[in-house]
């Protein structure tokens, strides 16, 4: 009976024990690198990487001379999301000039993101940031207004096809930037009574000033 008794007082002693441990790893205020992750994961999640910095509105035109602008979107032709047609345009009453007219595809509208706030434009976008690692933290409470600066690795999560092919990433330099491998970001968390949620954030090439905190 001894023996029974030792055994069950050891069994509730573990059991409490590793309901103590759950109860901490699911508090969000906690401050941990699970809870700085989800944090930081959760904002990029509403803010996916894109291929042009501001939203755009198809149809674009381009004139047929000038690579630098034609080649961007020759290479989403290429991969099927835009269409092209060429065309003729008055320059001067005795001169004109070759233009390419590029519009999304049925395969484009598909991937596009369109802008809920501006109708009709929209963006290519590639994927979300996901943490890898966090880096470093400053030191902080589990105190709700505490704060903390994170820095942390992370990559581009689930990118199509169309945004890996090499013609696509020559095209744009930013997008092979993102897909290249680890980037180095840093943020600043703010501790709320749901949890941890940032409140500014940049990367290691780009500066993001939101200064709210994000629900």
């Amino acid at each position: 009976m001894k023996t029974h008794a030792i055994r069950t007082t050891l069994h509730a002693a573990l059991l409490c024990g590793a309901v103590a441990l759950l109860s901490i790893g699911c508090d969000k205020k906690v401050d941990n690198t699970m809870n700085f992750t989800s944090a930081i994961n959760t904002y990029y999640s509403t803010r996916p990487a894109c291929l042009w910095p501001d939203e755009i509105k198809f149809p674009v035109q381009a004139e047929t001379s000038d690579a630098s602008k034609t080649a961007p979107y020759d290479a989403l032709v290429d991969q099927g999301l835009l269409v092209r047609t060429t065309a003729e345009k008055k320059k001067l009453i005795i001169a004109s000039k070759q233009v390419n007219n590029y519009d999304l595809s049925d395969q484009g509208r598909s991937a596009w993101t369109a802008d809920v706030q501006q109708p009709g434009f929209g963006n290519f976008c590639y994927g979300h940031r996901k943490v890898t690692s966090i880096d470093s933290t400053t030191p902080t409470t589990s105190e709700v207004g505490a704060t903390t600066q994170v820095s942390y690795h992370y990559t581009i999560a689930d990118a199509p096809a169309w945004a890996a092919a090499a013609e696509t990433q020559n095209a744009f330099s930013q997008l092979h930037a993102d897909l290249s491998g680890p980037k180095i970001g840093h943020a600043t968390l703010t501790n709320t009574s749901n949890g941890w949620q940032v409140s500014s954030a940049r990367s290691s090439h780009t500066s993001d000033a939101d200064s709210k905190i994000v629900e």
